[in-house]
């Protein structure tokens, strides 16, 4: 307790003595926690992080005795380890136990239904490790799992971030990503830790052109999210801008070669779980047809629900909020809001934002696709300024208090309301 209290005060008290920030004072704020700790900079972002997730299991450990029994639970009532393997998790488990289906299964029409090919292997497939090692099933183990990788992402995340942000800057920004609405899916038994661990870690080795090693990130990468695409574009960016230096810094053969994997790696990383469904069941079209199980209509609609949905909400004006959402997701990293950040940073949630709304409709899961957009809490915090001129009317460290506590409230509503499945049948997070 003494050690936490040591870690965390001198950090609280410098959040709350952060008066409207400037980067003059930001930039002592770092010197004064590198003083205090000692350069212990993943120790302090562990014991952060460590603290919002525990606000998130109680949260959990409170909601689950109010789980009804239902198909997902086994017909019974469940702890906590029980609720953190619902929804997704219930797929998980059949992957991580029995693997997948040689054969797509079909309705009497010939439809695919749901099934395991539409969730990817990386993550079960370390779960499945883990239980063969400790003997402890999935029910305990994916949460377990998730959670572990939840913290390896926070440190990468803090990281990516304090060299652009520094130091005291990365930890505000690390606060509220941890305590986000939909932030309690990084310690289901879901994707989204496994998936920020490998983003922020293919995000860091762009940034310091590593090309090589973003390539095996990208391989990985695809076989745990279906984010390629916009993983692609950005690779794209850091290929060119690097390829732009040429001039003053000579681009070397096997350089220009490791840049070209990269891409190539982005691009593998698109096509290979693709491929492996393909193998298994033989099937060319098996993932595609398996997503299309899940949307409406049968097929994935690109773009098409997005337009739906707002001309259903706002009628004949749908389309112009629809068009400023777009116009909105763009300024929020084109702006000087923003400039602290460097173009990796400010490409990539762009990308894959659009990304998103092309290949997912609008619905009950959009909270959890925004937790990979963290720039965008840069710029509601008011640090991405460049030359320092933030809002001197709502300095930083408010800020951070007000959608702190904003954003737990939703995070309850998110636990209640949405990851709570009230039977016989209720809408997915």
């Amino acid at each position: 307790m003494t050690t936490s209290r040591a870690v965390i005060a001198p950090t609280l008290d410098s959040i709350h003595r952060m008066p409207a920030a400037t980067a003059s004072v930001l930039r002592g704020l770092d010197r004064q926690l590198d003083r205090v700790l000692g350069g212990r900079f993943v120790v302090q972002v562990v014991v952060v992080y460590a603290i919002t997730r525990i606000v998130t299991a109680v949260m959990l450990a409170v909601v689950a005795p109010t789980q009804a029994p239902a198909g997902m639970t086994g017909g019974t009532t469940v702890g906590y380890f029980g609720f953190t393997r619902l929804w997704d998790g219930e797929w998980y488990d059949r992957v991580a136990t029995d693997g997948y289906p040689a054969t797509l299964p079909r309705d009497a029409g010939g439809s695919v239904q749901q099934n395991p090919w539409a969730f990817y292997p990386l993550f079960p497939m370390l779960c499945r490790l883990v239980m063969a090692v400790t003997g402890v099933s999935f029910t305990a183990v994916g949460g377990i799992v998730a959670l572990l990788l939840g913290f390896g992402a926070a440190v990468l995340l803090a990281q990516l971030l304090r060299e652009v942000l520094g130091r005291g800057a990365a930890l505000l920004v690390l606060v509220l990503y941890a305590v986000f609405p939909s932030a309690p899916a990084l310690q289901l038994a879901y994707t989204e830790s496994l998936a920020m661990l490998l983003l922020c870690g293919y995000l860091l080795t762009l940034r310091r052109e590593r090309w090589l090693v973003a390539t095996a990130l990208a391989v990985l990468i695809g076989l745990s999210r279906p984010i390629a695409v916009p993983l692609g574009l950005v690779t794209l960016v850091a290929v060119w801008l690097r390829w732009r230096r040429r001039h003053t810094d000579a681009v070397s053969a096997g350089e220009a070669g490791s840049m070209l994997a990269a891409l190539l790696g982005c691009a593998v990383a698109g096509l290979l779980w693709p491929a492996i469904a393909w193998w298994g069941t033989g099937e060319p079209g098996a993932y595609f047809s398996t997503m299309g199980a899940w949307s409406s209509g049968g097929r994935v609609r690109f773009f098409l629900p997005w337009i739906d949905m707002s001309t259903w909400l706002y009628g004949d004006l749908g389309i112009v909020v629809l068009a400023a959402l777009l116009v909105a997701l763009v300024a929020g990293m084109a702006g000087p809001w923003a400039g602290r950040l460097d173009p990796v940073l400010r490409v990539w949630p762009v990308a894959y934002a659009l990304y998103v709304m092309a290949a997912q409709g609008p619905g009950t899961s959009t909270p959890r696709y925004l937790l990979p957009m963290f720039p965008y809490l840069v710029v509601m915090l008011g640090l991405g300024w460049a030359d320092g001129r933030r809002p001197r009317w709502l300095p930083s460290w408010l800020r951070l208090e007000v959608l702190a506590l904003v954003f737990l409230w939703w995070q309850w509503k998110w636990i209640t309301v949405l990851w709570h499945f009230t039977p016989p049948s209720d809408w997915a997070p």
